[in-house]
């Protein structure tokens, strides 16, 4: 019964065939109709016109696209450029032969004299770059070797004249202040025996020649510390200008030079000063004379017999450049407003300009100043004639009548000689000779002049072969700039001008560096004045200086548009090509 019950409650079994009689036909798909297998000559014409397109852009596009945007490099001497730079092509050496005339000793007695001097100057000298050499003057060729050194270039140098003197208890130096000649007088006693290692006059030689030479030795030790070569700094020191180097073992005895005064806190300052007034070295000089006024008068004045009469000496006597003069009246020269108006002070009756307004006392909008004039820079030189109800016109600080604007020129104000006097219509050769002298100090301040020593020819020697060290090292640095540039900037193309300004560079330093080993400054200036322009021409050339602000992202940026939509089509048929090649070698 439980048997029944059990298969009366399975489900019933269906007949598979007879489902699949009584469902109705199902639709046949339609087989996918593929193209034709290619054949090889299309498979091979295609290759063919893939590969020519790539070979028209390898073989032509390739080599046109980069010869025409290709950068001309000329091949500079890196490293050559660089030991220059670094002071490592050559050491400077300031060499100055000092002559000794003495007639009232014996030649044996002269060059013990000599030799005893030599070695005090030799104690006292710390800076080894700059040493002095004494020599026996030969009276019978005494005019012959001056005329050999004047046609080799080289300085004549100072000369010692040494004279006895039965009053004089100590020896007495006299430099004199328009010769190259230092007299010595000395009594007969006191004259360097043969067998004496030492004597007051030699002493008392080296000492007064250490101190007409320690300006210089400080100017050129500070050019040298200064430098931007690392070779040459250490050859002075750049750090013994602010601190004091104990002399140790390891230190060199120019970076002793430091500590022992020649580079004292003080002479830095001063020689920064300095440098820092005066106007690079050039081989011309325009010189602009002004007068000006805030009234009608004066009219003229007799600037042309004042400047035959007080600055022409000084500007022929002035070797080492070539000078011009011009000279202009302006009348109704008002003062530039952004200048307080004088003040008066009536405790002393005059009126003040405070000294915050001297820098502005040009009025550079109305009076006619050009900048330059020629190829040469342009010192301006400015007489100013106030008006007679606003004078004497004076600086409020000190009472100063004159002051000079560094590397531009000087201004000195014409008071009247009385208070309240009218201004004279003609102003005559006499009453502007005050104004004519502060000019004369100026312009050489503003040409670098040193201060010692008191002999004018000696003080134009000095500042030849300052010059000279100047443009030496500044020649040197930007030709190491250069190089560093160039191998820093792949980008920046070097044309042959270039290469050929640096090849005149190097020679023309070269040619400097000989000159001073050989005591030829005048020489030797105007080789370093050749080195520094051409190095200038050379790092400022227009068609370098154009590229250096063009980076590899801006032709990125140019390219990209114009070959993209080229490279893409080329690309992706030659990828399908490749794929296709190996699909068939496989198969």
């Amino acid at each position: 019964m439980e048997t029944e019950e059990s298969l009366m409650l399975l489900p019933p079994k269906r007949n598979p065939d007879a489902a699949t009689a009584s469902m109705p036909d199902a639709p046949a798909i339609p087989a996918i109709k593929r193209p034709p297998p290619e054949r090889p000559e299309s498979i091979r014409a295609r290759s063919v016109v893939v590969l020519s397109f790539w070979a028209v852009v390898v073989f032509l596009g390739l080599p046109v696209w980069l010869w025409t945007t290709s950068i001309h490099r000329a091949h500079l001497p890196v490293q050559e450029m660089l030991d220059w730079a670094d002071g490592k092509a050559c050491k400077l050496s300031f060499p100055l032969q000092i002559s000794v005339d003495a007639p009232s000793l014996q030649e044996s007695e002269a060059q013990h004299l000599i030799r005893s001097t030599q070695h005090a100057l030799d104690d006292l000298n710390e800076f080894s770059a700059h040493h002095l050499r004494l020599s026996l003057d030969q009276h019978a060729g005494k005019e012959i070797i001056e005329k050999e050194k004047e046609r080799k270039g080289e300085d004549p140098g100072l000369r010692i004249q040494l004279q006895a003197r039965d009053n004089v208890a100590t020896p007495i130096a006299e430099l004199r202040p328009h010769s190259t000649v230092l007299d010595v007088f000395h009594a007969s006693s006191q004259a360097l025996s043969t067998s004496a290692s030492s004597s007051v006059l030699a002493n008392s030689i080296a000492g007064k020649l250490q101190e007409i030479f320690s300006e210089e030795q400080a100017s050129i030790a500070y050019i040298l510390a200064n430098s931007a070569g690392s070779g040459y700094n250490q050859q002075s020191s750049a750090s013994s200008i602010h601190t004091s180097i104990p002399s140790t073992p390891g230190s060199t005895r120019d970076q002793r030079a430091g500590s022992n005064g020649l580079l004292s806190p003080e002479m830095a300052a001063k020689l920064a000063r300095r440098r820092t007034r005066a106007l690079k070295y050039a081989s011309t000089y325009h010189i602009s004379i002004s007068l000006f006024t805030p009234t009608a008068v004066p009219t003229s004045w007799d600037i042309e017999g004042a400047v035959h009469e007080f600055l022409t000496p000084l500007l022929r006597s002035f070797s080492i450049s070539n000078f011009t003069v011009d000279t202009q009246v302006q009348l109704y020269a008002s003062f530039s407003p952004s200048m307080h108006q004088p003040e008066l002070e009536a405790e002393h009756n005059r009126w003040t300009i405070r000294s915050e307004d001297l820098s502005s006392f040009i009025n550079a909008a109305e009076w006619p100043l050009g900048p330059s004039i020629g190829s040469g820079p342009t010192l301006n030189f400015l007489l100013y004639v106030p008006d007679p109800a606003m004078s004497p016109l004076v600086i409020k600080d000190n009472g100063a009548t004159s002051w000079l604007i560094p590397q531009w020129g000087g201004i000195t104000i014409l008071n009247p000689s009385k208070t309240g006097e009218a201004s004279p219509s003609h102003l005559s050769k006499e009453s502007i000779q005050p104004a004519m002298l502060t000019f004369s100090h100026q312009l050489l301040s503003l040409l670098g002049a040193p201060d010692t020593p008191a002999s004018f020819p000696l003080q134009l020697q000095t500042l030849t072969r300052v010059q000279a060290a100047s443009l030496f090292f500044s020649a040197s640095a930007t030709l190491g700039s250069l190089a560093r540039l160039s191998e820093s900037l792949a980008s920046i193309p070097i044309p042959e001008n270039v290469l050929i300004g640096v090849q005149k560079t190097l020679d023309h330093l070269k040619s400097t560096c000989d000159c001073l080993r050989e005591g030829k400054s005048l020489t030797a200036l105007e080789h370093a004045r050749v080195a520094e322009e051409e190095a200038e021409k050379a790092f400022f050339e227009k068609s370098m200086v154009g590229q250096v602000y063009f980076p590899d992202q801006h032709k990125v940026a140019v390219y990209l548009p114009l070959l993209g939509p080229v490279g893409v089509p080329l690309v992706t048929s030659l990828i399908k090509m490749i794929k296709g090649w190996r699909k068939g070698s496989l198969g």
